[in-house]
């Protein structure tokens, strides 16, 4: 059964998740993707992604070229702004990450933090008890070597978040769709 990767309108199988890196790295073959490319994973509008870069929500792109991190932001912060607003989308990604207009104070690179999202929202379906999201959580955070200390647990804090709101947007999108049945 095909899923759409969170934040995008690609579509693969479910258990292609593990190897997101993968998907994602072909697209970055030449070195990079140009704005309409960026648009056409997303799914946003073109003037969305420059006023997000023009507001400091993510580093200019360098030769009209956006690099797989910034394309991860985009796709992070395109993923939760149907749940919640965009200055708490940004408080929480400054929350692990400083300035949002600056690469070098992250204590994770944003293809990083989304891959773990993409492999743990996948799997969010068969793991009803709290404690199996947990275990699986700190199986995907076990390789994480933190920059600083207490980065770790920023990071975990923000992949519950970005859970809850993923899924809070997919019940959201369930309860319109009934709502549109009710209505014909």
């Amino acid at each position: 059964m095909k899923w759409t990767i969170p934040g995008t309108i690609l579509q693969i199988q479910r258990e292609d998740a593990e190897r997101i890196e993968e998907i994602f790295a072909s697209m970055f073959l030449a070195g990079g993707i140009v704005l309409s490319q960026v648009a056409s994973v997303t799914g946003l509008e073109p003037y969305t992604v420059q006023n997000w870069v023009k507001r400091g929500f993510l580093v200019p792109p360098v030769r009209k070229r956006y690099t797989l991190r910034q394309l991860c932001r985009i796709i992070n912060i395109n993923m939760l702004k149907g749940v919640l607003p965009m200055e708490r989308i940004c408080s929480m990604l400054s929350y692990i990450n400083g300035h949002l207009d600056d690469e070098s104070d992250d204590t994770i690179d944003d293809s990083q933090l989304y891959f773990m999202f993409v492999r743990l929202a996948a799997r969010v379906r068969e793991l009803q008890h709290r404690k199996d999201r947990e275990d699986l959580l700190e199986a995907y955070l076990a390789d994480y070597t933190e920059p600083v200390p207490g980065a770790k647990e920023r990071v975990r804090n923000v992949l519950r978040i970005m859970l809850t709101a993923w899924a809070a947007n997919q019940l959201r999108s369930i309860a319109m769709k009934q709502m549109a049945q009710l209505e014909e």
